[in-house]
């Protein structure tokens, strides 16, 4: 059974061309004296808040992926941590030390990106 991801991803490029498109179809309204200009000034901006969210979006997609993949290699160091503990390991716990240490500095490294 192949895995679903929970929440299917929105196609964010053809939300923004979408957005693109309509930005520039409601511009090209409001070049004709409406008695209704401000609230084509009000939706023009409304769909301006699109990009910063998709970039939002965008942000937020990599940030779960990169927790997902932590989430997954902390599982892996216990299932092995326990499994060393079973079959009589001196040191079983190096499993987990040694994905902590691993995840520290990858986060400290990240931090220094920044």
């Amino acid at each position: 059974m192949p895995h679903r991801h929970p929440y299917p991803h929105t196609d964010l490029q053809e939300v923004a061309s979408r957005n693109t498109t309509a930005a520039q179809l409601l511009t090209a309204l409001t070049h004709d004296p409406l008695p209704l200009l401000p609230i084509w000034a009000y939706v023009i901006a409304a769909l301006d808040d699109i990009e910063a969210l998709i970039d939002e979006i965008t942000g937020l997609r990599a940030e779960l992926a990169s927790v997902r993949h932590q989430r997954a290699n902390l599982r892996a160091a216990i299932r092995a941590t326990l499994a060393a503990d079973r079959d009589g390991d001196d040191d079983p716990l190096y499993y987990i030390r040694d994905e902590l240490h691993a995840q520290t500095s990858a986060d400290q490294a990240a931090g220094e990106g920044r």
